[in-house]
């Protein structure tokens, strides 16, 4: 089990502390793992066994228990009752009513609370209507690179660079395929079941979507199209190409049930010299690459896009806000900005030709202040000039 200490990083602060700690993230991203990794930092920590109620609600038994009331009488018939509890709930929106339930254990119990779920807006939303400012949400993802480096060398004695970072361009990040010695037709048999249960569990049931097969084409447009500029309209136009029929808001919805998810993220564009958020045309990444393998094929063909999809997603678990940056009539690939500091990212397979470095470096000399500028390729030759740093992606990605 690889301890995740970018995260744990994130949540000791918050350990002790009256505030619900929440895990949102896709399915099997590691989650689970979470709460075990801060389970074992307690009982290092000397807090015993007895003081851990551990629960995860996908489990058979509790199919007949998916009720607030059941929960909260649970946890009461387990509370310690001479020390602290530290109560741990894995995948939490499979109780109804479980917000009431969480909001009882605070009031009710001396008890330290963490949760997991697969449906972040929901979970931020009911949270924020029951609990106002009483909890802290932390978004796990899947491996990074440099997380797969590291269980590949501990688990298989791996360290080669190029072919990890090529299994990884096409595979993605889910844990269990680096965990595990498995081969490519059973790593991409275990992505497909994943994509199902994401589909049909988190987006087709949790919003009793009608309509499955408009969902999957606009899924796989999305998943063909990560990093293109698109709108909802062009996209419209694409479906009705395909003499489907449907509204605009039909389509948002769709997208906005993918991205709570955990599925996909929408990005913005924003003018860097206006300081203005633009509506269209917007951009969107998948949190995994791999589902775009399984589903669609091309990630090696498509190596431009997926190298986005996976600088975008290396951004947000450095705990960066991402926006699409225009300047004039040329495009920044990434604004990326935490608190007061802000950098600027263009991402290239190669830079082959003399017009390539031009497309690339011209829009990063454009913008007039003084924010790190980064260009990222694949070359394993510094093109560095005027200030703006050009770095290897492989390397970017195993940086601190």
């Amino acid at each position: 089990m690889i301890k995740r200490e970018a995260y744990l990083q994130q949540i000791r602060p918050f350990i002790d502390q009256n505030v619900v700690k929440v895990l949102t993230g896709i399915r099997r991203c590691g989650k689970s793992v979470m709460l075990d990794l801060i389970q074992t930092e307690l009982m290092n920590a000397g807090v015993g066994m007895n003081q851990i109620i551990s629960i995860n609600l996908e489990s058979g038994e509790w199919l007949l228990k998916n009720q607030a009331v059941q929960l909260y009488d649970y946890v009461k018939e387990h509370i310690n009752p001479m020390n602290k509890t530290y109560l741990f709930l894995d995948e939490i929106q499979e109780v109804d009513g479980w917000e009431k339930a969480i909001n009882a254990f605070l009031v009710d119990f001396d008890i330290d609370i963490y949760i997991t779920g697969s449906n972040a807006k929901l979970l931020s939303g009911e949270l924020s209507t029951y609990l106002g400012g009483r909890y802290v949400e932390f978004n796990i993802y899947p491996f990074s690179f440099k997380e797969v480096c590291e269980i590949s060398k501990e688990k298989h004695n791996d360290n080669n660079l190029q072919n990890l970072f090529r299994n990884y361009l096409r595979m993605g990040g889910m844990p269990f395929i680096y965990e595990s010695a498995i081969d490519e037709t059973s790593q991409k048999k275990y992505l497909s079941d994943i994509y199902d249960s994401v589909v049909l569990k988190d987006i087709v049931a949790r919003n009793k979507v009608r309509n499955v097969d408009l969902l999957m084409r606009i899924l796989l447009f999305m998943m063909v199209n990560i990093g293109n500029p698109f709108s909802v309209p062009s996209m419209i136009r694409f479906l009705k190409n395909e003499k489907r029929s449907l509204s605009q808001e039909t389509v948002y919805n769709y997208i906005n049930y993918c991205e709570a998810a955990c599925f996909s993220h929408l990005v913005e564009r924003e003018d860097i010299v206006g300081k203005q958020v633009l509506k269209f045309p917007e951009k969107i990444y998948l949190t995994d690459h791999g589902f775009r393998e399984v589903i669609y094929g091309n990630n090696e063909k498509d190596v431009q896009q997926v190298l986005e999809n996976i600088v975008y997603m290396e951004l947000l678990r450095k705990g960066y806000t991402i926006k699409v940056g225009k300047v004039s009539t040329t495009e920044v690939d990434f604004v990326a900005d935490r608190g007061d500091e802000r950098i600027y990212y263009q991402v290239a397979y190669i830079l082959a030709e003399e017009s390539t470095v031009e497309r690339e470096f011209s829009p990063l000399e454009a913008i007039p202040d003084n924010y790190p500028k980064f260009v990222l390729t694949m070359d394993e030759f510094d093109r560095s000039r005027n200030g703006i740093q050009h770095l290897n992606i492989i390397k970017f990605l195993l940086q601190d």
